[in-house]
């Protein structure tokens, strides 16, 4: 079993930054992608970034793609999401999620963190 425990969310301007971090405990000894994921009331969950194991390969939605960095610490067991330029658009709860090798998203999960951006 994985824990994961987000955290840095919080209310910020247009334009601002955040730095959302993501910290697994755990049975965390296979290797594993990490993502993020965001759900805005009455939206759908929706995918922001992801990172390989290696850190080697990142995915990004398009809708933040050149705001967003997604990075990760593998000695730290840790995943950070770097939010610049945020818009009120960003606004949502933020999640972090692992992916095991042959399986989904779906496992293991945050609680997730609030990220507010007002205009």
């Amino acid at each position: 079993q994985v824990q994961l425990v987000e955290s840095g969310g919080g209310l910020v301007q247009a334009g601002g930054s955040l730095r959302l971090s993501c910290a697994a405990s755990g049975r965390t000894f296979s290797s594993y992608a990490m993502g993020w994921f965001r759900q805005a009331p009455g939206k759908e969950r929706e995918f922001v970034a992801a990172i390989s194991w290696s850190g080697g390969s990142t995915y990004y939605a398009d809708s933040v793609k050149g705001r967003f960095t997604i990075s990760r610490d593998n000695a730290k067991n840790t995943v950070y999401l770097q939010m610049n330029s945020l818009k009120p658009e960003d606004t949502a709860v933020y999640y972090c999620a692992v992916k095991e090798s042959g399986r989904g998203w779906d496992d293991y999960w945050g609680q997730g963190t609030q990220v507010t951006v007002s205009s």
